[in-house]
C-alpha cells in the first residue's frame, strides 16, 4: 500500500481493467452502451488500441499494473477502476456505487484485493452511497469528500467512522445539480491535485468555501476554460509532483499546467475516455504511491 496517502506522489502501484475485460466484445456493447450513459458505442478494437498505449506511459512512469479480471456480473463502466473503491491507510475501504447499474463492482473488486493481499478494512452498506471518483486526500490526515448524486450523507458517516483514528478531518464538499441525477458529476470532475500546492480546477462548479480552504492550504489553482471542462481538462492523474497524464484535447489547460512548471504527457482517448466521461483518474485505482520523480 501507500506510503502515505496522496493523490500526487510517485505512482508506484495501480489497479486497471482492461477494455478486452470490460467491454468483452462487440455484442456486450450494444446490450449496454445506451443503457449506461456512454454517449456513442465505443468500437473495441479502438478501445484495445489506445488502452496500450495509456499502460504504456503508466508502464514507463515506474507504475505495477495489477487487472481485474472479467467478470459476467460488472458492465462496461468497471473499466472505470477508480469508483469502487478508496485506499485508506489500513488498506481499502469497498464503495456502495450511486449509479445502481455499478452495483456489482465493489464486491468484484474485492476478491482481486484478497488476492494480491490487501486488507478489506469494510465497505459502505445501504442505504449508504459513496464513490470512489468522491474522494480525494489532501495529506495523510486529511481527505475531501464531495456530496452530490453518488455519494449521500449516510455513506459519508460509515466513511468517517471507517477511517477512524486514522484521520485528522473529513471535509464535506457540497457539489452541484449540475446536469441532474443521471449524469456523472463527482468531486475529481471538478478538481485534481498534481502537486501538494498545485490543483487544476474548474471553479464556477466548485464551492467557494472548499475554493477558499485550497488556497489558505497555500494551493495555486490551474483554471480549467469552460470550452474544455466538457472535455475532461480537470480529470489530471498526477504521475509524480507535476508530472501529469491527461487527456488530449485540451490546449490551454495543458498550457496552463506547463506554465505552472508542470510536465504533461497526453493520450488519445475518444473510445475509453471520451464516450464514456471517464478521463485517466477514473481509468486507475492507484493503490500505492512513493516519494521522488517518475521515471
Amino acid at each position: 500500500m501507500s506510503d502515505r496517502l496522496s493523490e500526487v506522489d510517485r505512482l508506484t502501484h495501480v489497479l486497471v481493467k482492461h477494455p478486452r475485460d470490460a467491454f468483452v466484445d462487440a455484442g456486450t456493447i450494444a446490450a449496454q452502451w445506451t443503457h449506461l450513459d456512454f454517449a456513442a458505442a465505443p468500437s473495441l478494437p479502438k478501445a484495445i488500441e489506445e488502452y496500450e498505449a495509456f499502460l504504456e506511459i503508466l508502464r514507463a512512469a515506474g507504475a505495477r499494473i495489477d487487472f481485474l479480471p472479467r467478470d459476467e456480473q460488472t458492465n462496461l463502466d468497471s473499466l472505470y477502476a477508480r469508483d469502487a473503491s478508496i485506499v485508506c491507510a489500513h488498506g481499502v475501504i469497498l464503495c456502495r456505487m450511486g449509479k445502481r447499474l455499478r452495483a456489482t463492482e465493489p464486491s468484484s473488486q474485492e476478491a482481486t484485493f484478497r488476492r494480491l493481499g490487501i486488507p478489506v478494512v469494510g465497505a459502505i452498506a445501504e442505504p449508504g452511497c459513496l464513490e470512489g471518483g468522491d474522494v480525494v486526500w489532501l495529506d495523510d490526515r486529511t481527505v475531501v469528500v464531495g456530496r452530490g448524486y453518488r455519494t449521500n450523507d449516510e455513506g459519508i458517516r460509515q466513511f468517517r467512522a471507517l477511517l477512524a483514528d486514522s484521520i485528522d478531518e473529513l471535509i464535506v464538499v457540497p457539489l452541484p445539480h449540475w446536469r441532474g441525477p443521471g449524469d456523472v458529476l463527482h468531486l475529481m470532475s471538478l478538481v485534481s491535485p498534481v502537486d501538494d500546492n498545485l490543483a487544476v480546477v474548474y471553479s464556477p462548479l466548485l464551492s467557494v468555501a472548499f475554493r477558499e480552504r485550497l488556497i489558505e492550504r497555500g494551493y495555486a489553482l490551474v483554471e480549467v476554460p469552460d470550452r474544455e471542462f466538457d472535455s475532461m481538462g480537470t480529470n489530471v492523474l498526477a504521475l509524480a509532483p507535476r508530472q501529469c497524464l491527461m487527456l488530449a484535447g485540451n490546449p490551454r489547460t495543458r498550457a496552463a499546467l506547463e506554465g505552472a512548471g508542470a510536465q504533461v504527457t497526453e493520450y488519445t482517448g475518444d473510445e475509453i475516455s471520451v464516450k464514456g466521461a471517464g478521463g485517466p483518474t477514473c481509468l486507475t485505482r492507484p493503490l500505492a504511491r512513493g516519494p521522488g520523480r517518475a521515471r
